[in-house]
Formats: C-alpha cells, sequence, structure tokens
C-alpha cells in the first residue's frame, strides 16, 4: 500500500449493524498531506467465504474466520471525530479569523479569546451600564463554523451570531453543548495490514451482482483481521457520496444502487429500530439514531430524501423512525416489485440480483412520497368515491327507518351522528327502540345498547314486545291482548342475543365518554356492531379540568363520538334531554333547548325531536312527532315533520293515517 495512503486518518462504517471504527495513523507514519487531515476506512466487512461460489443465503454471516479475510475500502473524506483535535488545521484558522473579523466589524473585542470557550467582554450596545459590567458573552465553534453572542443585561439583550464563508467550510463535526463528547477508540492503518481485495471476495461481490469496477471506486480492499472492532463512531457508509447532492438514496447495500447508476447513496450503519416512542427525544438522548446527529450536516441541504430500507416489518419502522428525524415532508419512500409470483424483492441487492439495475433505477426514479398522517391526495379515497357513485356498498343513501313518513326526511347512514331530544316522556327511548328493531329486521344489523336509566330486564321486555308484537305479561297496558307464548319468549331471546349487546356498570360509578367509546370499539371488532346507543347523555360522567367550560368539554366530546362512528362506519344516537322549559305549553322543544350546549346541534349530522301530544282538545293522544330539525346529508333527507302512531300494547309505531283516525 502506498504511504501517503497509509499515513493518514481512518474512520470506517459497517453496513446493517456494524460498527465505525476511527482510526489514527501511527507515531512513526508521515505527516497527514495538507488538506486531508483525515481518510474514511469506507467498509468493513467480513464476507470472505470458503466457498464463495455456492448461492447467496439470506442469512449468510458476514465473518467467515475460515478464510482469515475481512474487506475494508478507503477513500478520502473529512473526519467527523466528536473528540478534540490534535491540532488546528489551516482551514479551520482561516475560518476562525474570519469570525473575528467580523465581531470587530459588530465592535466585540476578541482578544485572546479561543474556539471552544465562552468569554465576557464589554458590550458594544450598552457599554455594560453604569457599572461598566462585562456583561457579553461570545462563543466562537471549534471547527470555525460558527460565532454567537448575547448580552445578559436585562435592559439591553443584544445577540446574534455569524456563520463562517461557505467556500471554505470543511467537514468538521459540531461541538454541540447538550451533547457529552465521546472518545471513540482508534486504530491505526497499518494495524488493519489493507490489501487488495482477493479473487474470492471479488468473486462473491460478483454473486451479488456487485462488479469489480464499483468496488474499485469505492476503495473496496481487505485485510486480515480475526474480529470485529467496536467502541467506535457510527456514521453513514458512502458520506462523501452525498456532499453536494440534493438528493439522498438510503439503503444498506449502497453498492448495489451505485450498480443502477445512483452514486449519490447512503447507508445506516443498523437497520432494526427499537420500538418507537410517541415523542422523537433528544438528540443527545436519541442513542439509536445518533449517527443521524453526527453527520447532521451532510444531509440538511437535501431537498429529496428518498428511503429505501427493507420490505420488512423492521424496514418500514426504520424508514418511519429516520423520516421523523429528517423531516418527513422531503422523504420519499421505495416501492420494492415482485422477486416471484409469491415474494416480493426485500431490498435493493434482491431487484438487482433477480430483475436487474435497468429496474433498479425505475424503482427509484418511481419513488412515492412518503405518507404523512392526516394528509392525503383525493386519488386515495377514489375507491370509496367510485362505490359511493355506483352505490355498490347500499350504504350511500342510507338506512331506512321502516315508516314511509320518514322516507324522505331521514335514513341512516354509517358513520354519522343523530342527536335526539325531546320533553320527558315523549317517548325518545321506545322510538330508538322501535327503530333498531325495524332496521335489524330489514338489514341485519347489530347494536350496542348504553342504556343507563333502563334496567335490563324493563329494556328486554320492550324489545321483545316490539319484535314479537304482543305484550309481555298480562298487565293493564296489554288490555284483552294474548301475551308472548313461552315458545315465543325463548325465539326472542335468542333474538336479543344475537342482535343487541349491552354496556352496563358494575359498580356505583358513572361512566365516562371515553369508557364508552372504548368498549364500543371491541364491540365493532369483536361483534360487527353498526349502532351504538347513548341514552341519555346526563347519566354519564361529566368531569371536566377547571379551566374547561361546559361548551368546550361538549364540544370535545362530541367530536370523539364523531370519530368514533367515522372511522368504525357506525351511526350513533345520542339521547341528550333539553334544559327545564320555563311556561312550557306543549309544543315541541328545540335543539337549542338541549341542556348544556349548543354544540349538540351545531356538531351532529342530524338533529330529531320526539314529541307526544299530551292534550286530548289538541289532537289524537297517540299521535307521535318526530321532528327532523337538521339533516347535513342532504342525499340521506331533508328537514321536516313526520308523524306515527304509538301502540301502547306493544310498544310499536306505525304511520299514521288521518283516515284511520277519523275512522
Amino acid at each position: 500500500m502506498p504511504s501517503s495512503v497509509a499515513c493518514r486518518s481512518l474512520r470506517t462504517l459497517l453496513m446493517d449493524g456494524f460498527e465505525c471504527l476511527p482510526v489514527r495513523c501511527s507515531a512513526s507514519a508521515p505527516a497527514p498531506a495538507p488538506f486531508l487531515p483525515h481518510r474514511l476506512l469506507r467498509l468493513f466487512v467480513h464476507l470472505c467465504s470458503a466457498n464463495p461460489r455456492r448461492p447467496v443465503s439470506k442469512n449468510l454471516p458476514f465473518c467467515h474466520k475460515s478464510s482469515g479475510f475481512c474487506s475494508y475500502s478507503y477513500r478520502p473524506r473529512v473526519s467527523r471525530n466528536a473528540v478534540a483535535l490534535p491540532a488546528v488545521h489551516p482551514e479551520v484558522e482561516k475560518r476562525i479569523d474570519y469570525l473575528k473579523s467580523k465581531l470587530e466589524e459588530q465592535g466585540i473585542r476578541c482578544g485572546s479569546g479561543k474556539p471552544g470557550k465562552y468569554w465576557r467582554n464589554l458590550c458594544p450596545k450598552c457599554q455594560g451600564g453604569s457599572s461598566k459590567e462585562r456583561c457579553l458573552s461570545f462563543f466562537i465553534r471549534v471547527d470555525g463554523g460558527l460565532a454567537s453572542w448575547m448580552c445578559f443585561r436585562a435592559t439591553c439583550g443584544w445577540r446574534g451570531s455569524i456563520r463562517a464563508f461557505e467556500e471554505c467550510k470543511i467537514g468538521y463535526a459540531k461541538t454541540r453543548q447538550t451533547l457529552k463528547l465521546k472518545d471513540y477508540r482508534v486504530i491505526t492503518e497499518i494495524d488493519l495490514q489493507l490489501e487488495p481485495l482477493c479473487t474470492e471476495l471479488i468473486a462473491y461481490f460478483a454473486e451479488r451482482s456487485i462488479s469489480a469496477k464499483t468496488l474499485e471506486r469505492n476503495g473496496i480492499m481487505q485485510c486480515k483481521h480475526d474480529d470485529q472492532e467496536t467502541g467506535t463512531e457510527h456514521i453513514f457508509y458512502g458520506l462523501d457520496d452525498i456532499k453536494q447532492a440534493s438528493d439522498v438514496e438510503g439503503e444498506i447495500d449502497k453498492l448495489s444502487m451505485e450498480e443502477a447508476g445512483f452514486l449519490n447513496c447512503i447507508s445506516v450503519p443498523y437497520g432494526r429500530p427499537a420500538q418507537s416512542s410517541k415523542e422523537l427525544p433528544a438528540e443527545d438522548e436519541d442513542t439509536e439514531f445518533q449517527y443521524l446527529w453526527n453527520c447532521e450536516e451532510y444531509l440538511e441541504k437535501a431537498s429529496r430524501i428518498i428511503l429505501a430500507t427493507d420490505a420488512g416489518r423492521s424496514g418500514q419502522a426504520l424508514a418511519e423512525e429516520l423520516a421523523r428525524r429528517l423531516g418527513i415532508e422531503r422523504c420519499w419512500r421505495v416501492k420494492w416489485p415482485n422477486k416471484n409470483a409469491t415474494e416480493l424483492c426485500k431490498d435493493a441487492n434482491e431487484v438487482l440480483m433477480y430483475i436487474g439495475p435497468d429496474e433498479l433505477r425505475k424503482v427509484i426514479e418511481n419513488a412515492e412520497l412518503f405518507p404523512v398522517m392526516g394528509l392525503s391526495h383525493f386519488s386515495n379515497f377514489f375507491n370509496e368515491v367510485d362505490s359511493y357513485y355506483h352505490r355498490s356498498l347500499g350504504f350511500e343513501l342510507g338506512v331506512s327507518t321502516g315508516w314511509r313518513a320518514l322516507d324522505e326526511l331521514y335514513n341512516v347512514v354509517p358513520g354519522e351522528l343523530t342527536v335526539i331530544t325531546g320533553v320527558p316522556n315523549s317517548g325518545k327511548s321506545e322510538w330508538i327502540d322501535a327503530l333498531l328493531c325495524n332496521i335489524n329486521e330489514t338489514r341485519k344489523w347489530k347494536f350496542l345498547l348504553c342504556s343507563m336509566e333502563n334496567k335490563v330486564r324493563d329494556h328486554a321486555r320492550k324489545l321483545l314486545e316490539k319484535h314479537i308484537n304482543k305484550p309481555f305479561i298480562n298487565s293493564r297496558y296489554a288490555e284483552s291482548t294474548e301475551r308472548m307464548s313461552v315458545r315465543e319468549l325463548e325465539e326472542g331471546k335468542k333474538w336479543l342475543d344475537d342482535t343487541f349487546y349491552l354496556i352496563r356498570c358494575e359498580d356505583d360509578s358513572f361512566p365516562s365518554i371515553d369508557w364508552v367509546l372504548e368498549l364500543a370499539k371491541s364491540a365493532v371488532v369483536r361483534y360487527g356492531i353498526r349502532g351504538l346507543v347513548i341514552d341519555p347523555y346526563n347519566e354519564l360522567d361529566h368531569q371536566r379540568s377547571s379551566n374547561q367550560t361546559e361548551t368546550e368539554y361538549v364540544s370535545h366530546m362530541l367530536t370523539k363520538i364523531k370519530r368514533f362512528a367515522q372511522h368504525h362506519a357506525c351511526h350513533v344516537w345520542f339521547v341528550a334531554h333539553p334544559r327545564q322549559l320555563q311556561n312550557w305549553k306543549g309544543y315541541p322543544p328545540n335543539l337549542y333547548d338541549i341542556s348544556g350546549s349548543a354544540h349538540f346541534i351545531n356538531k351532529c349530522d342530524n338533529g330529531i325531536v320526539i314529541h307526544r301530544n299530551r292534550n286530548a282538545n289538541a289532537g289524537p293522544l297517540d299521535r307521535v312527532q318526530v321532528c327532523v330539525r337538521k339533516v347535513r346529508n342532504k342525499v340521506a333527507g331533508r328537514i321536516g315533520d313526520a308523524f306515527l302512531s304509538y301502540n301502547q300494547t306493544t310498544g310499536k309505531f306505525a304511520d299514521w293515517h288521518d283516515e284511520d283516525y277519523n275512522h
């Protein structure tokens, strides 16, 4: 090996989980070249096999100690060690002098101030006040990249910063005040005993479709080394190739990308992130992705970053974690093609080996924008739009209530919220039960009932009477109608168990809306429910924070309910009582009369008032008025009134006909 190469400091990065090795030249080696104080030892992979011609296995280890060889690569790269530099490079001195001159122009006297330390001086703006306090603190970064200052007098507070000129920028690592500097272990190039690749290793790379030309451009070499080096800094492999690039492709097999013509590629040192946290860790705590922060200045100018991670779950998790840190708005994602009829290519090398470099290039060029949660194109929903247009689901116009009088006014659409109100004893709960029975009869929907005012046995009686069309027991309300038989009861019990599920509190506590919705989600998954009844609002626990008004609480609660309905395509009926009406004269209340907040009418998709006549002089006592006061979806209905008759014996509702009453 030429001495001009052997003398220079080297560092390496390992692919797919291996470590980087800061390597320093030995004391006996010649001095470094003027503008290349450090060299990057590119690749350290244990790849030599005793039988390199055998097929490449997915589980092929990187080390085959029977051969005693390891492969390395060297190419010039600027050192990024986080330890103090042994001597100040001439270019660094040039930048520091430039920063000092700029500080002097601001009136800041630098004197003997040394980079990497905070110095105090007289503030040129406030002159330290009457006491002439040295209140100005200024700092010059050790790499000469930045100078900053701040006056700590409360009446002044002057602050600012200056960056070094770009044309003399070199790649020394940033000094981070929040990150503890680590002394990485170093080894010498002489210790590594680098030498040209042997025939076996060249053949091995050829089996993976990596040409000798690519190996040569990347400076891949080998050395006799039995053990993996540890305790070294983690950085990207291929970092030099993205210095001036506007696009970056990241993949553990950078060499495969190069075969397809992409040189501006880097590779992460390991590719299996731990379980992600909701909050992004601080830079000094983000140890698993420290290689990102170590190479931050190389990535910050990239406007487009293509993430080409493995197709498996761990690869996708890595892509998500990288995108969170790099900025999801500038990230794109590769979609790997099929390897055969049943398998996907898992990475770039498999595309290269099984399909070829042209296909690999096409895959990279056709990368898709990385999905941002909450940000979508309409095209993501075109299947849903087509289904809506062709009415292939059958629910697009809503499900009929079973009463012809309501067909033009109100239909039940999955994913919507209907708020129902009415004065006490107007039949709100009875009407909802009858509605559910009608929908089950025609559509076989299943429902979840959170009806805290009803005893389970009474609620079962009401539902069975509507289903069987007979009274449950002989009582005054049954008049002379025969009650349901035991056989009918048993058949009805089976229908109850198949159709309805219950939310009940097992103790004296009030259920919260969050608790109800969590149980509802389970019912959707386990039993396939299509409707949820919450009856009534005042039976829930509505504790709110001291700084939250009732209006804010109701708005937040209804938003949760609507999100549940939309996400699970489940219709929700929410019963809310009106406030106490003063001087009520028997007319139907308004939706804005609901106790608590006007948000009940503002946020619901449908608003209905159930009203029963109580004055015999005003009309029939068995006539129920269904006042549809809000319909957000004009496809499903419109505002208007419908009239139904109520059968006290069976609890059923039917369309009202004036001629029947007159008769």
